[in-house]
């Protein structure tokens, strides 16, 4: 699924103090990750939640297309084999 960025503000000295006692760097990214699925789950409606991931895996499943225009007769054209 796609991600996007969220910004959110914060008292700089009490993040200073966060980053200062955590063990590890990436235990805030992950504890916020876990905070907003937690609350994704607690205010999307169960039905929302499913067409969203069904949404996910069809996009997924969906064959791609070439982007590669057709040449006449089906012959492959060598300019476009060499831009590959």
């Amino acid at each position: 699924m796609k991600k996007t960025t969220v910004q959110i503000t914060f008292e700089a000295e009490k993040l200073r103090a966060i980053h200062q006692y955590m063990e590890d760097e990436t235990e805030l990214q992950a504890e916020l990750d876990t905070l907003l699925q937690t609350l994704y789950e607690k205010h999307v409606p169960a039905p929302v939640r499913e067409y969203i991931e069904s949404r996910d895996t069809s996009v997924m499943d969906s064959p791609k297309r070439s982007t590669r225009p057709a040449t006449p007769g089906g012959q492959s054209s060598p300019a476009l084999d060499s831009e590959e």
